[in-house]
């Protein structure tokens, strides 16, 4: 009989000659979700044999590692900003990038009363702030509603039901006139169809493109939110943006033209230009 460590070993092995990244690592978490066992306590079970039923649960999950799915949708949920957010197919895996975002509003913008949340996807950055401001009134928008179902069901899961309003709207179409938010944020897609085939085989193979690539070299729409942005600021409200790393100059022109004011280009963790900040006129 197979012992933990000698199938955590075997799995290893494998998923290396399939050139998956992080090898022994995705083995341990996989075979750790199968057996419903943390990492640490898989250590602590090294040498215990392999029943053929635990067996059966681990083979499933390793078939569909190799053919480079992704492990969060393998798994079924990731963690971000102290959330843990189911993931399947219906949306983009929230990633750290993303998250740190969030950190960064929230360390730039002073308590928001309302927050709108464009291309919502899972949910991640409107429940995110929602998280961090109890009291904020969060609106959450995206074209897909098996996308808004996903998000419903993260804040029921996170016990944030009902603090956040999720609508399908293609950006801003759905929106009252005269709606006006403290803070509107985005991940928009932003790589172009070549950087999205140039993506690894987990990402262009399984998530959804239309979440991914945007025309027109991936400005299309955050050229749509930026211009629209401003009618829905109230004064010195912010809009904060994730973008490609190589989009800045432009970026920077199309808030010019928009009439939004103190551009600010911020870098991610890897020091990447990563998210384009601005503000409404008038305050």
């Amino acid at each position: 009989m197979l012992t933990v460590l000698e199938i955590i070993k075997r799995t290893t092995d494998y998923f290396a000659g399939k050139g998956l990244e992080s090898a022994r690592l995705n083995a341990e978490l996989l075979v750790g979700h199968a057996l419903g066992r943390k990492r640490m306590q898989l250590y602590m079970e090294f040498e215990r044999p392999l029943t053929e039923a635990e067996l059966e649960k681990i083979r499933p999950l390793v078939r569909r590692r190799a053919q480079h799915e992704p492990l969060q949708y393998i798994v079924g949920e990731t963690e971000f900003f102290g959330l843990k957010l189911k993931c399947d197919r219906r949306a983009l895996i929230a990633r750290p990038e993303t998250e740190y975002l969030a950190e960064l509003v929230v360390a730039a913008q002073p308590s928001p009363g309302r927050i709108l949340d464009l291309g919502t996807g899972s949910g991640a950055l409107a429940l995110a702030l929602a998280k961090a401001w109890p009291a904020a009134d969060v609106t959450a928008l995206d074209a897909s509603a098996e996308a808004l179902a996903l998000a419903a069901e993260n804040a029921a899961a996170n016990g944030l039901a009902g603090r956040v309003a999720f609508v399908v709207s293609d950006w801003f179409s759905a929106l009252p006139a005269g709606s006006r938010y403290d803070l509107i944020v985005a991940n928009p897609p932003y790589l172009s169809a070549e950087e999205t085939a140039a993506t690894s085989p987990e990402v262009r193979g399984f998530e959804p493109a239309a979440a991914l690539t945007a025309a027109e070299g991936g400005l299309a729409d955050l050229r749509k939110i930026i211009a629209a942005a401003p009618a829905f600021l109230v004064p010195g409200g912010l809009l904060a943006l994730e973008t490609g790393i190589a989009q800045h100059a432009q970026l920077a022109q199309l808030v010019a033209a928009a009439g939004l004011e103190r551009f600010e280009s911020r870098t991610d963790l890897a020091k990447r230009d990563r998210y384009v900040f601005a503000r409404a006129g008038g305050a």
